[in-house]
């Protein structure tokens, strides 16, 4: 097998790979004419899409007009001093990373340029287009994550000088102008970058602008998803165990830590999220359009799926922000005078209206666009395919608030078993939710699946192989489908949780004659304890969104995952007509691959608790030493941000020891056997799924449990708040570090490995079999290196008859530190014999 895609076994010479590329997977990809498609009424398909850059215009259009009335909505200026010091920390975070994001690159770069001019024999132009195109969708990501915590920091403030008028529809309304904001210029940004690539650039460089954008942005996701992760449990944690140790509120301003904790809402909860929706949106379109011109032969149907994908993701922004619109008047008319709301009632209403429009919009647009030629008996099975993904982008949610709403049975049983049973059966009652949710999640991602794969089997077989691969594909596509309102829910949680602090660390209350300066401000009296308990109760909706959005995020990658791996088979198998018995447990490379990804999920998410275990460790022991809580009102602002550089070098490290782990890792198995590569990217997939699942609902549940004890049970300051304290610590890292990172770590493994495994492929059709053993050989021992230092380089450097270990068990309630105790005997024994 000499080429990646093998095209004379499934495509038409009409997309062929253009003379003397030779092969070079998806960069020798060649587009259909697109202005030969013909829509019901006559419309051409380059028509369409011109119009769906000028949707992505109106779209940007509305992200910026919120942005500017986000900042012009008042706020009183102890509140504006917190909110800009915590984005200049921010500020600081990101042109850090943006450095680290340069240097990972080069890595990426390197391999480019080997493969595609060395083994490929590319030209350096279209070499060059590679490697622009992925600076360019790394840039893409970086950009939305800035974007993201400059609205988000705008939002905090007002938030929480809303909630003086204690009125709480303000307190919804604020936080998902924001998030609606970040979504809509998120989703524009990337649709409009990849219609660029199919209007106007050359049919025959596509295929190149593709996949250089979809590493590049795959790339800037992983490490900045993994970094804001660590960062923001680093500091979540350190923040929070002060709470325990001193007795000292919830973001007290004499805590130095409490400004990394609001640095860290947005490093992991804004600007994670906004990379990695930007990349799930951008790959999971690359791999399809990967799909249509790997698995359909007739040109003219190609071109017609290609435009019926692109308008599609158009209508859907302009669905989404007719939703929102709609939703917003409701929740208006509903809650304008109320003095109470439930915070998740209109979030969840918005979620279900834009599904049900985003539906009929789909089966609109599909019939205007296939229901004519070869796909006019089709389009509404490929609809109907679309509808299952969209429907679960609401269900989804649905089934994740079961096991982390604040009204949830199963929050309320970890609240439960700690009153008695203290930290111990807080955490394992918050295992018991973490696993029934990836019991019940995967069932209903199953069904979903399931159901798209039985409709791909009537009748989309005549137009394409591997019917029912294309229709997991489009599953996902139908989640991504409301990405506005799923980022925008998402988002909803930084700016409330940083409401919350913003409103503590001001210090408003004590100002001398604020009340007469907010009734003049104003025009009210401040309602001081309903405002914050409003603050409260929005945070923890805002916790529960966050929730919700990180299982669409994950099982959109598991499912468009799916699609990637089919390219790879597609060019092994040679269009599926040799060698298929090799993806059986009978061929045993094949099972060994599917053992093998589990191993390497679970240690990523061990090395990604340990940068968070060891970094709070630090952080712990500075802010220990520097609190001072006699005589002063507030931390120093040297001394926050000393913590912000702890979180920061700790996030970096990790993130770098396991980014170069996971890179040789994929390049090492990729090597071994290209049958076993497929078994390992299978095995990650389905293993990250469920892991990421458990860890990400179990730690919502840890989350919301303290909130019950906060807000319904008034118990601040007692043993039952101090146990969920320590369990919301445990889950800490399981729901904001590990969980989410997997998602990234699917996408680059998957995508990384389309170009890894045909370099091996190539390597040994030249006569070099026993060099590529002996890669695989080295890249596996550098791997291997890398695993063992994410523990080793980053445990905790003290004797176990250290001071800062005794010192830091006494700063933690006698559970913790009799369980410090137990560990030096349990460990002095063992040294003994």
């Amino acid at each position: 097998m000499r080429t990646f895609l093998l095209w004379s076994a499934i495509a038409s010479p009409a997309t062929s790979a253009p003379p003397g590329t030779g092969h070079g997977g998806e960069a020798s990809l060649v587009l259909p004419d697109l202005g030969a498609v013909t829509t019901v009424g006559g419309f051409s398909g380059r028509a369409l899409l011109a119009v769906g850059l000028v949707v992505c215009v109106l779209g940007l259009g509305f992200g910026m007009v919120s942005f500017v009335q986000l900042r012009r909505l008042p706020v009183h200026t102890s509140m504006r001093e917190i909110s800009e010091l915590i984005y200049s920390t921010c500020k600081a975070y990101l042109l850090q990373q943006g450095k680290f994001l340069l240097l990972l690159w080069g890595f990426i770069a390197a391999v480019i340029v080997v493969y595609y001019k060395v083994l490929v024999g590319f030209e350096w132009g279209r070499v060059a287009v590679v490697i622009a195109f992925s600076l360019i969708g790394m840039a893409g990501s970086y950009s939305v994550a800035w974007f993201g915590i400059r609205v988000n920091t705008f939002a905090n403030s007002r938030t929480a000088f809303a909630a003086l008028r204690g009125k709480p529809l303000p307190l919804h309304r604020i936080p998902l102008r924001s998030g609606m904001s970040i979504g809509m210029v998120l989703i524009s940004v990337e649709l409009f970058m990849m219609l660029v690539i199919l209007l106007l650039l050359p049919a025959d460089v596509a295929g190149a602008c593709f996949i250089g954008f979809a590493i590049g942005e795959s790339l800037g996701a992983a490490a900045l998803r993994i970094a804001g992760g660590i960062f923001t449990k680093i500091a979540d944690i350190g923040s929070d165990l002060m709470k325990i140790a001193f007795k000292i509120k919830e973001d007290d301003a004499r805590n130095p830590g409490v400004i990394a904790d609001c640095t860290g809402d947005n490093a992991g909860d804004s600007v994670g999220p906004s990379a990695d929706g930007f990349e799930t949106y951008g790959v999971t379109g690359v791999a399809l359009v990967t799909f249509v011109l790997l698995g359909v032969s007739d040109p003219g149907v190609q071109a017609a799926l290609l435009v019926w994908l692109f308008v599609l993701r158009a209508v859907m922004i302009v669905a989404s922000g007719v939703s929102y619109l709609a939703n917003d008047a409701w929740a208006r008319h509903r809650w304008a005078r109320a003095e109470t709301m439930d915070f998740e009632a209109p979030l969840t209403t918005l979620v279900w209206l834009t599904s049900g429009v985003c539906i009929v919009a789909a089966y609109g647009t599909t019939y205007l666009v296939l229901g004519t030629g070869a796909t006019g008996d089709l389009w509404w099975k490929l609809a109907t395919i679309v509808a299952f993904g969209t429907l679960a982008g609401a269900l989804i949610p649905e089934l994740v608030k079961v096991f982390t709403s604040t009204s949830s049975r199963h929050v309320r049983e970890v609240v439960k078993s700690s009153r008695e049973g203290g930290p111990s059966l807080n955490i394992l009652s918050g295992l018991v939710a973490g696993n029934f949710s990836a019991y019940w999640l995967g069932i209903a991602i199953v069904a979903l699946m399931g159901g798209a794969a039985l409709v791909a089997e009537q009748g989309l077989d005549e137009i394409m192989v591997a019917p029912a691969v294309f229709a997991f594909g489009l599953v996902a596509f139908g989640f991504l489908g409301m990405g506005p309102v799923t980022i925008a829910v998402d988002s909803y949680g930084p700016v409330t949780d940083n409401a919350q602090s913003v409103y503590e660390l001001s210090m408003i209350e004590e100002i001398d004659g604020i009340d007469a300066d907010l009734l003049a401000l104003q025009g009210a009296e401040p309602q001081w304890g309903h405002a914050k308990q409003m603050l409260e109760e929005n945070d923890g909706a805002g916790n529960t969104f966050k929730a919700t959005a990180k299982p669409v995020l994950i099982g959109t990658a598991v499912v468009g995952a799916t699609t990637m791996i089919f390219s790879i088979i597609m060019g092994l198998t040679q269009g599926l007509t040799t060698d298929v018995a090799n993806l059986s447990l009978l061929h045993p490379p094949f099972l060994l691959g599917l053992v093998t990804g589990g191993a390497v999920i679970f240690w990523f998410t061990g090395a990604s608790i340990q940068a968070v275990t060891t970094g709070a460790y630090r952080a712990v022991e500075f802010i220990r030493t520097s609190i001072r809580l006699d005589g002063q009102t507030k931390a120093s602002e040297a001394d926050s941000r000393r913590v912000v550089e702890i979180c920061t070098q700790y996030a970096q490290q990790g993130m770098l020891t396991m980014f170069l782990g996971l890179f040789f890792a994929t390049l090492a198995f990729a090597f071994v056997e290209p049958f076993f590569f497929i078994g390992y990217l299978v095995s990650i997939a389905i293993f990250g799924l469920y892991q990421a699942i458990f860890m990400a609902n179990a730690g919502g549940a840890w989350d919301n449990a303290k909130k019950i004890v906060e807000i319904d049970l008034h118990a601040k300051g007692t043993a039952l708040h101090d146990a969920t304290i320590v369990g919301d610590t445990v889950g800490d890292p399981y729901k904001d570090t590990s969980s989410v990172a997997l998602n990234p770590v699917i996408k680059f493994t998957t995508l990384f490995g389309l170009l890894a495994v045909d370099l091996a492929v190539s390597l040994s059709d030249d006569g070099h079999r026993g060099l590529v053993v002996a890669l695989a050989a080295v890249f596996f021992v550098a791997s291997a290196y890398f695993v063992h230092r994410s523990f080793y380089g980053m445990r905790i450097r003290t004797s176990l008859t250290d001071d800062e270990p005794a010192e830091l068990g006494d700063a933690l309630p006698d559970g913790p530190a009799e369980a410090t105790d137990d560990a030096r005997s349990l460990a002095e024994a063992a040294a003994e014999r």
